[in-house]
């Protein structure tokens, strides 16, 4: 497992990640799509319980 997590953390370090990274950015600071992740999360977490 501790491969995968090293990928991961290899990836999210590359340039494509950085850039990844900056658009999870601009989108967590628009209201509209932050509403939509909320409305997402409470959706999944519902079902759970």
């Amino acid at each position: 497992m501790a491969s995968f997590m090293d990928k991961i953390n290899k990836f999210l370090r590359s340039p494509q990640g950085h850039k990844l990274q900056a658009k999870a950015r601009q989108m967590a600071q628009d209201p509209r799509k932050r509403a939509q992740a909320e409305q997402l999360l409470r959706k999944f977490r519902g079902k759970k319980h």
